[in-house]
């Protein structure tokens, strides 16, 4: 394929309209938007998104934490309080396909926006609410925060090093899971559509999603009756793998079977006899016997520049990588050469960047479309689209 060709956009024509804030409801309409729907962000006239104000300022309105949640995405300006801006949005809703909302539950309903009376006057609409807590359980009105999810999950729990306490993710990871959970639901019900012609309400909650991640630890809790080990950047099963020291920094070693195991000690570091040392002879034995085979394995390390390490594990075909600081990683030729950081002009602040989507489909990256709004920038827009769509459906047909 030609590579300056357009992407293939398997959403396009579809309509979102995104009644959400802050993260989860706005990167599962990113997600959408990526993949090619024609998402409208609604926004209140003077503050906007809560986001506008959080992380590094670009320009007026516009933050890095906004940016990182609503790339191709339009931005229409609608007061819901009001009659007129809920008429609108109304309408909107009507010319939609999917309907993203994480007011607080019953929000949506007070306001004549919730699934009902939308289904009602579009019965093809997909609708998703995202919430805190589960509408079915007594909890189903506590609002929903990332961090306190983050705790009441266990999540904190599993992070950091043994006898540290807890320790939550660098990023909003409740949010964003439930985002791309929410969207793979949204991308279900619409499949579905196509054989009922029927929409759905999906419902989505933070905590469920924060239960989800836990995954293998969660598991591990269940079979123990009580919390695991904390392994850092170790891992619980695995020996040796994660971060270890070279003379000159830090690298990432994950030696998956005993193959590989028998190849870092011959080939690698010059140890052979450690391959057949009953005690590390096999991953089960090295997990019992970790306390002492990690400090002979990182003291060999330790002979080695990083790059010359990288290379020695490279040729003997054992994983390993890097440790990178974010801005360097960002800002590596890995990253440019996959096309990861999309660079625009915006019209207030100059020259900017915001990542790209992480689709790939016949050997083309998605595109980045539209910078992540300005607050309202799109609004006379849409107004006017939505005035020719009504006005289209009014018409008699010949």
């Amino acid at each position: 394929m030609n590579p300056g060709a357009s992407a293939p956009l398997p959403l396009a024509g579809l309509r979102v309209l995104d009644l959400s804030r802050v993260l989860a409801g706005p990167m599962c309409a990113m997600a959408l938007a990526d993949l090619g729907a024609d998402v409208i962000k609604v926004e209140h006239p003077e503050r906007g998104d809560d986001t506008r104000d959080w992380g590094v300022r670009i320009g007026t309105r516009n933050t890095s934490y906004f940016n990182s949640a609503n790339r191709n995405k339009r931005s229409i300006t609608l007061d819901l309080q009001g009659e007129a801006g809920l008429a609108v949005a109304c309408r909107l809703a009507a010319q939609s396909d999917v309907v993203i909302e994480n007011f607080k539950p019953g929000g949506a309903d007070r306001l004549g926006l919730g699934y009902a009376e939308l289904s009602a006057a579009n019965p093809r609409l997909v609708y998703c609410s995202i919430s805190g807590y589960a509408r079915t359980t007594a909890e189903a009105q506590r609002p929903g925060y990332d961090l306190v999810v983050q705790g009441e999950a266990g999540i904190m729990a599993m992070n950091g090093e043994e006898g540290q306490g807890p320790l939550k993710f660098g990023v909003a990871a409740v949010d964003m899971f439930t985002g791309m959970y929410a969207g793979q639901a949204i991308l279900a019900a619409l499949y579905e559509r196509q054989r009922t012609g029927r929409g759905r309400h999906v419902q989505m909650a933070l905590y469920d999603c924060g239960v989800m991640i836990t995954s293998y630890y969660g598991m591990e809790a269940l079979l123990r009756a009580s919390d695991p080990p904390k392994f850092g950047n170790a891992h619980p099963a695995i020996v040796p793998y994660g971060v270890f020291d070279a003379a000159d920094g830090p690298i990432v070693m994950t030696v998956g079977n005993n193959g590989q195991f028998v190849r870092l000690c011959r080939d690698v570091l010059g140890q052979p006899e450690w391959a057949y040392d009953e005690r590390f002879s096999t991953n089960t034995a090295r997990s019992a016997h970790r306390a002492e085979l990690l400090p002979l394995v990182r003291q060999a390390l330790q002979a080695f520049s990083r790059r010359e390490l990288l290379a020695r594990l490279e040729k003997a075909q054992i994983p390993c990588g890097e440790v990178l600081g974010m801005h360097e990683a960002l800002t590596s030729e890995r990253t440019g050469a996959a096309g990861l950081l999309h660079r625009y002009e915006d019209t207030e602040s100059g020259p900017q960047s915001v990542l790209a989507p992480p689709y790939m489909m016949d050997g083309q990256r998605l595109p980045v479309r539209r910078q992540p709004p300005h607050l309202g920038e799109h609004t006379d827009e849409i107004l006017r689209e939505l005035q020719g769509l009504e006005n289209a459906a009014a018409a008699p047909r010949p």
